[in-house]
């Protein structure tokens, strides 16, 4: 499948917003979900993101991202969400955006890419063991939501 990768613009946000309402579907955490379409625009400085879109330019999915700091390591990236409509998952979309944050990572000199995966996921589990990525089972997620 031919798709291009591309970093996304204000223009994309409502195609991307949506992606991330199906995202928290299926991760079953709709409820969660407290970012809106004018939150995003209104925070979009702070918004580092590349999508995948099909040659007739319909957005298939996204990866966000940001830089980070940790104390073992330096300067790093964090990707937020990779996501990719379920129609065309398994057709190398999910591997462009991967590989897309993994490129501009090493352009600016980062020294790890971090991302959280779900413990029931299983094929994106597969999918990033494939890429060659540690899966750590010590740590877990702390929010604190304000």
């Amino acid at each position: 499948m031919e798709i291009r990768i591309r970093k996304a613009d204000e223009h994309d946000y409502p195609v991307i917003f949506s992606m991330i309402r199906d995202f928290a579907a299926f991760e079953n955490c709709s409820d969660r979900l407290a970012n809106s379409l004018e939150q995003m625009q209104k925070e979009k400085e702070y918004i580092n993101c590349f999508v995948a879109e099909t040659h007739s330019k319909e957005i298939i999915g996204y990866v966000v991202y940001f830089f980070a700091y940790y104390t073992w390591f330096g300067k790093s990236l964090y990707m937020d969400d990779l996501y990719v409509k379920e129609e065309y998952r398994g057709k190398g979309v999910g591997r462009s955006l991967i590989n897309a944050v993994i490129d501009f990572a090493k352009k600016e000199d980062c020294h790890k890419l971090r991302w959280q995966v779900s413990s029931w996921n299983e094929p994106a589990i597969a999918f990033y063991k494939n890429l060659g990525a540690i899966i750590d089972d010590i740590e877990r997620n702390c929010d604190l939501i304000f």
